[in-house]
């Protein structure tokens, strides 16, 4: 069995070791000389896998460790007897606490209650959903919004229009496609940006296409009450720097890059390659995962509950801190520059490592003021 790699995978070896000859590539690099004599390719979101790359190639197991999978050709790839998995729900813990650090940023910034405001939310699937559940638990109103879960008869959900009209903050969390009754390229095209409520904050961490990010960065410049946090860009690796610069918060594609999120990810591709392959799936994260022990913080009675949940949040992960590597990386180049590109990979690539808020148990003292469901936020108890 030989099996081509994204080297990015984290314990790849671990896992797939056992089962044959592993060798790894960048990403972006994987070409179809590699897999000219390769059995299964094992991606991140950054290789586009089509049936012209595995042309003529052996290879008939595609495996992304990613949750979405708008860079694969689900239709020709299927259609060319290739099987094909993906890890949905893997990192969609990281992301929900992406959003969490960005509604906490924002209102420091703005000065403004995060927890009155109410959370449009696009997308309601396995990251959207957990968002929703989460801040529902922790007393936001939350407005969702799932096409294609409305139109199953699904309840709860309300028109794009709707949401937009009486969000105070959208979150995208929709799977990029170009086409079809449920397309959600330029979702957010320039009417739909300029008709946004004064003083809307908008996060995108799903699909840089799903926002018309030209139309973005016009409109901005005529609307500086809207606060904007992007994780994804259109164009990627390449990013609009000119949109960069009027983001309150912009970072490079890291929303969900929780070391547990990315682990999740390699796990379920290994079970599905075992599957595929009817190999035995002997291997859990229970063994291989690194452990990272379980801290402590004790929270004062006297503190707001917004204040105590911004600093454990803090302890475990800031956005603050993604937003400023991410333009001290592209300090200094100018727009279209190829050093864009590789400094947004190379952040990636060499991205610190990043927990979740589950290694973290928070110990309250009786009759703390307004006291949140620490639990629905994602924190031990």
């Amino acid at each position: 069995m030989r099996i081509v790699a994204d080297e990015n995978i984290p314990l790849l070896t671990a896992f797939f070791a056992g089962q044959g000859e592993v060798t790894t590539h960048p990403g972006r690099a994987i070409s179809r000389e590699h897999l000219l004599q390769a059995d299964a390719l094992l991606v991140r979101s950054v290789t586009q896998v089509t049936p012209k790359l595995l042309a003529g190639t052996p290879v008939r197991f595609v495996g992304t460790c990613t949750i979405g999978t708008d860079h694969l050709d689900l239709p020709g790839l299927t259609a060319a007897g290739v099987s094909l998995a993906s890890a949905p729900g893997c990192n969609a813990r990281g992301v929900v606490e992406y959003v969490l650090s960005c509604l906490l940023t924002l209102a420091e910034r703005t000065g403004q209650p995060w927890r009155s405001k109410r959370v449009g939310i696009i997308g309601v699937g396995e990251v959207g959903g957990r968002l929703a559940e989460t801040l529902t638990a922790l007393g936001v109103d939350c407005l969702r919004c799932d096409p294609p879960r409305a139109e199953r008869g699904e309840q709860g959900f309300v028109s794009l229009d709707t949401l937009l009209a009486q969000a105070d903050v959208i979150s995208c969390h929709v799977p990029l496609q170009k086409q079809g009754a449920y397309a959600t390229h330029h979702l957010l095209d320039a009417e739909r940006l300029a008709s946004l409520k004064r003083g809307t904050w908008l996060i995108n961490s799903s699909r840089g296409p799903v926002i018309d990010n030209t139309a973005l960065a016009t409109l901005l410049p005529q609307r500086p009450d809207l606060q904007v946090a992007l994780d994804v860009w259109e164009h990627e690796p390449q990013v609009n720097l000119a949109l960069a610069a009027r983001c309150a918060l912009a970072s490079p594609h890291v929303a969900g890059y929780s070391l547990d999120g990315k682990l999740r990810g390699t796990e379920q591709i290994y079970q599905a390659f075992c599957a595929h392959f009817q190999q035995p799936a002997s291997l859990s994260l229970s063994t291989l995962a690194p452990s990272a022990g379980l801290a402590t913080l004790t929270l004062d009675a006297q503190t707001p509950a917004d204040w105590s949940l911004a600093k454990a949040l803090r302890l475990v992960y800031d956005v603050r801190d993604d937003d400023a590597r991410f333009r001290a990386a592209v300090a200094g180049l100018n727009e279209g520059d190829e050093q864009i590109a590789q400094r947004f990979d190379q952040l990636r690539k060499h991205y610190p490592l990043r927990r979740e808020c589950s290694h973290l148990r928070l110990l309250s003292t009786a009759g703390a003021d307004a006291p949140l469901d620490w639990a629905a936020a994602g924190f031990s108890c």
